[in-house]
């Protein structure tokens, strides 16, 4: 069986550190220019050079997005950008305009070249041009299906990423306007403001039709019924969306998704396991979930129209500081109090619950309730934990 692959979204430098603690293989990330991801807080130079040092210095790899559809005046400075690349040694770029791959086989660069989803990828014809550029990656469209993908793989013998998890797109792939329709914004250029997720409303001659609004968000992706369905088709990484989530959400998803490939890879998926799994991923974000367009052409079921409400989530409650004699030190990140029982979970140990007995102030005084998210407490267990490890309400 081939390598696998679990590949992390990285928006910043802390999400990157978490990511690779979690379980990722890899990263992706953006640097401040030519990236589809204008408003997370990327990377500065001397971040992308330290950020790739840090990931080999673990054996982990590094992808950098270079996948905006260029104009003529985005090109400015793209030639020196990725001798850049190449000279801190990042593993691929990622990149869906011709120009960029022109570019790096005129510059003869050693770092592979993926093509980003951004491209649309559906077919072998596609892939194999790609291929004829020096592609050594494809990154398949979001909206590719189980038989896409068995018969792209077969064809061309590129490794192949898939998306895993996380948002979906309402047109394909790589293929937006409406957020340069409606806000001069251009999604294909990093300026995209998601106008997909917005209601709107039902107009005659300035009147509602109706009282609710109208709504064309897809729900998200969630692929842990099809992994190893995936895996056994070809697909070599798995791609995780969310270069603007936070480290709750990408480290509560890489986990799972790291769990669920070892127990593939070890032959102990259960399902009941894969039930958790679910019942974790269905309530780490504030959108259902659902395969897409893998099995089947989605439907109604994987697409909100009418009602939809994206309730923020507030099950993250602490991160652990340190750990000492069973004596826990959080920083709080939601309400929680005497008596609740919450679960603690971490990269190193299995997920267990707890009834919280007391709780303590930063002075050892004794406290009914933590209100106060970003402030320093303690909790006493009968066990110590990794630092980074994180307390949420009980699943």
């Amino acid at each position: 069986m081939a390598l696998l692959e679990l590949l992390a979204p990285a928006g910043s430098k802390e999400k990157m550190e978490f990511a690779f603690l979690y379980g990722a293989d890899a990263i992706y990330f953006a640097g401040q220019e030519f990236g589809l991801r204008a408003n997370a807080k990327n990377f500065t130079r001397e971040e992308m050079k330290e950020t790739v040092e840090y990931a080999h210095s673990m054996g982990k790899k590094c992808y950098v997005t270079v996948n905006i559809v260029f104009h003529n005046e985005d090109l400015k400075g793209l030639e020196d950008y990725l001798l850049f690349l190449e000279s801190i040694h990042v593993d691929a770029i990622l990149a869906s305009d011709i120009s960029v791959m022109d570019l790096y086989n005129k510059l003869g660069l050693t770092m592979e070249l993926h093509i980003s989803t951004q491209a649309s990828t559906l077919n072998r014809e596609a892939a194999l041009f790609y291929k004829s550029l020096g592609a050594r990656r494809i990154v398949l469209a979001r909206e590719a299906s189980r038989e896409d993908i068995k018969d792209i793989k077969e064809a061309t013998g590129l490794d192949l990423e898939c998306f895993a998890h996380g948002a979906m797109c309402t047109s394909i792939s790589g293929r937006c306007v409406m957020s340069n329709y409606a806000t001069n914004r251009d999604s294909n250029r990093g300026g995209c403001v998601q106008i997909c997720r917005w209601t709107f409303d039902y107009l005659k001659d300035n009147n509602k039709l109706t009282e609710e609004p109208f709504s064309m968000t897809p729900k998200d992706l969630n692929m842990i019924s099809f992994i190893e369905d995936m895996i056994n088709n070809g697909v070599n990484s798995f791609k995780i969306e969310g270069r603007m989530r936070s480290i709750y959400y990408v480290s509560t998803v890489i986990l799972i998704y790291r769990r669920i490939i070892d127990k593939i890879l070890n032959n102990t998926l259960t399902d009941e396991y894969k039930d958790y799994a679910l019942k974790v991923l269905n309530r780490v974000a504030n959108r259902e979930s659902a395969p897409q367009f893998y099995d089947k052409l989605p439907g109604v079921d994987e697409q909100y129209y009418l009602g939809r409400d994206e309730v923020s989530n507030q099950d993250f409650l602490g991160l652990v500081l340190n750990s000492k004699d069973g004596l826990i030190k959080l920083e709080e990140r939601n309400t929680f109090k005497v008596g609740d029982t919450v679960e603690f979970f971490g990269p190193s140990f299995d997920t267990f619950s707890y009834t919280i007995d007391k709780i303590y102030d930063k002075d050892m005084q004794e406290i009914d309730k933590a209100v106060h998210p970003k402030e320093e407490l303690y909790i006493k267990l009968d066990r110590d934990l990794p630092k980074y490890s994180m307390m949420r309400i009980k699943i």
